[in-house]
């Protein structure tokens, strides 16, 4: 009944099937890496952000470099703007607007804290200065969200030649520090906070989007194992299917007919 598994069709189709098995589990498990990494991140960078704030020179130093575990904790420092060698940040985006981003040295007893004072609109062209509220006189106590430099493995984008003067495409905070005259923290700070305020300033960066802490990632994962289950229960139905499909053929042929045979004797008898 079962011959017909042999046969070059239904190879094919057994060799897809067990294809198809490690190759659903695999990326499967993908996911599920994906999901315990984004919901460590998302469970990291929430209590980061609940913390109480702590001075910078806890969590970073000039010339060092922010660690992950750190990113996004709050911090503070009091010192001085420096606008002078005030910086915008290109293509940065706010609440779908395109815009720049405003960063300015904080210059401190323990050396410069660059800091992103938040979003403003871009000008009238893209290579246009965007107009910049200026940074408050005199000593200021900013908090913040501590980041790591920016780089383009972890932002995705790539710097280019050519900006216009005080224009710039990343945070990158060792590249900024080598035109400053001053030692700078190896990390910048995000502005949530300044004591005393400012008047007229840039729009404050939103806190981070922390998500679902990777649910789509796991919803991802149980599907691909989902489709183990459809991929072998579809190989199963097919296979009962065939073979139905053939015993009910088998059955329908009709018995052949007796065959009579007539004897010599049998012709003497009719007569």
């Amino acid at each position: 009944m079962y011959r017909f598994l042999l046969s070059r069709r239904w190879v094919g189709l057994h060799l897809l099937v067990l294809a198809l098995i490690p190759a659903f589990f695999f990326l499967g498990k993908w996911q599920w890496g994906r999901f315990e990494e984004n919901s460590a991140r998302s469970t990291r960078i929430t209590a980061n952000l609940a913390a109480a704030p702590v001075p910078i020179d806890r969590l970073d130093r000039p010339g060092g470099a922010v660690p992950e575990k750190d990113g996004h904790r709050l911090v503070t420092a009091t010192g001085r703007y420096d606008p002078a060698h005030e910086l915008v940040v290109r293509r940065r985006t706010l609440h779908s607007r395109v815009g720049f981003y405003v960063v300015t040295p904080l210059v401190t007893p323990g050396g410069a804290v660059l800091v992103n004072r938040g979003w403003v609109p871009a000008g009238a062209t893209a290579d246009a200065p965007p107009r910049v509220p200026a940074p408050p006189a005199g000593e200021v106590t900013v908090t913040g969200r501590l980041r790591p430099a920016e780089t383009r493995e972890n932002s995705g984008i790539r710097v280019r030649a050519g900006l216009p003067p005080g224009q710039i495409l990343l945070i990158d905070t060792p590249a900024v520090a080598g035109g400053l005259p001053y030692p700078v923290y190896g990390g910048f700070v995000e502005l949530t906070d300044q004591r005393p305020p400012a008047g007229a300033s840039p729009e404050l960066l939103p806190p981070p989007d922390v998500g679902a802490g990777g649910g789509l990632n796991l919803a991802y994962a149980v599907q691909w194992w989902l489709f183990i289950g459809i991929a072998v229960g579809g190989w199963v139905l097919l296979v009962r299917r065939e073979a139905r499909d053939l015993r009910e053929a088998g059955d329908a042929v009709p018995e052949e007919a007796p065959r009579v045979v007539i004897t010599p004797s049998d012709r003497d008898t009719a007569r």
